[in-house]
């Protein structure tokens, strides 16, 4: 139900009438409560092609697990580690968050991604107030696209078999 907005003087029923009128922003809305888990840990989902990645984050000293091993053996090209930096670089939380994930699915690029999308999820749960910078960089949305399926009658997806007139 909307708000009425009650006119004290010529001005305020004026621009009331052009609708030029100040509304209430959704910037005045309470933050949600943090979810944090009895150990000081929050988790989040995260997904990216194929691949799906549970993730847990806890104020630490910066250090990244994968599948029970450190970030630079599992994520050997430097580019897939920047990739999973991103979410605490915009943020401006840099070696303040332990995390532990688990990965499984698709290749190393989808894996990046996936461990990326929950370590903002995360870190939204943790810290409500992270959701807006994280929001205007694009990280919290789930990248939806996957290898579109072969179907029967073509070489690929979408590709023909090759025409031949004689």
């Amino acid at each position: 139900m909307a708000e009425e907005q009650v006119a004290t003087s010529l001005e305020d029923l004026k621009s009331v009438m052009d609708g030029t009128a100040v509304a209430p922003t959704a910037d005045d809305a309470p933050l949600p409560e943090p979810k944090i888990d009895d150990h000081g840990r929050s988790y989040a989902t995260g997904k990216r092609k194929n691949s799906i990645a549970r993730v847990w984050i806890k104020p630490g000293s910066g250090k990244i697990t994968i599948n029970g091993r450190d970030q630079e053996v599992y994520f050997a090209r430097p580019v897939l580690r920047l990739i999973i930096a991103q979410a605490f670089q915009v943020a401006d939380r840099v070696d303040s968050y332990d995390v532990t994930a688990t990965v499984k699915g698709g290749g190393l690029s989808g894996q990046a991604g996936a461990v990326r999308h929950g370590i903002t999820k995360a870190l939204t749960y943790y810290e409500p107030a992270l959701r807006r910078p994280l929001k205007a960089a694009g990280f919290i949305t789930r990248d939806s696209r996957v290898v579109e399926r072969k179907k029967y009658g073509k070489a690929k997806a979408r590709k023909s078999f090759q025409f031949s007139k004689r």
